[in-house]
C-alpha cells in the first residue's frame, strides 16, 4: 500500500492546480485534482484525501460551502482544509466569514496570489 498523503488540489483556474499539483509531487505527495465544489466532493467520496487545498470563489458549489458541508459532516470533519482566497485581506483567521455573513471553518487559510513555499510549509505541517 502507498504510504503518501494524498492531497486534493480544488480550484477553477487549472493552471494553478497544476502548479500546486506539480510542486506537491516534487514533494512526493499523491495529488487528486479538482476544478469545482462538485467534482470536489466527487473525489473526496471517491478517495477520501488527507488534506484539501481548496479556493474560496469557484463556480457550481464554492469553497466556502464545500468547507461547511465537509466540517459539519461527521464522516469528513477531520480532514484538514486549507482555504485560498483573492480576497486575503478579508480573511484574518480560519474561521473564514463568506461575504454572505456565513462561516466556515478552515484549519488553515492562505491569500492569492499563493507562494508555494508557504502552501508546502502548512502541507507539511498537517500531513507529518
Amino acid at each position: 500500500m502507498d504510504d503518501k498523503k494524498l492531497i486534493l488540489v480544488v480550484d477553477d483556474d487549472p493552471d494553478l492546480v497544476e502548479a500546486i499539483s506539480m510542486k506537491l509531487a516534487s514533494e512526493n505527495y499523491r495529488v487528486a485534482k479538482a476544478y469545482d465544489g462538485i467534482q470536489a466532493w466527487d473525489r473526496i467520496r471517491e478517495e477520501r484525501p488527507h488534506l484539501i487545498i481548496l479556493d474560496v470563489m469557484m463556480p457550481n458549489k464554492n469553497g466556502y460551502q464545500v468547507c461547511k458541508e465537509l466540517k459539519s459532516d461527521p464522516q469528513y470533519k477531520n480532514i484538514t482544509v486549507v482555504l485560498l482566497t483573492a480576497v486575503g485581506e478579508a480573511v484574518t483567521s480560519t474561521n473564514y466569514t463568506h461575504m454572505d455573513g456565513k462561516t466556515a471553518l478552515a484549519d488553515e487559510f492562505i491569500p492569492k496570489p499563493i507562494d508555494l513555499d508557504s502552501l508546502m510549509e502548512i502541507v507539511k505541517d498537517y500531513t507529518r
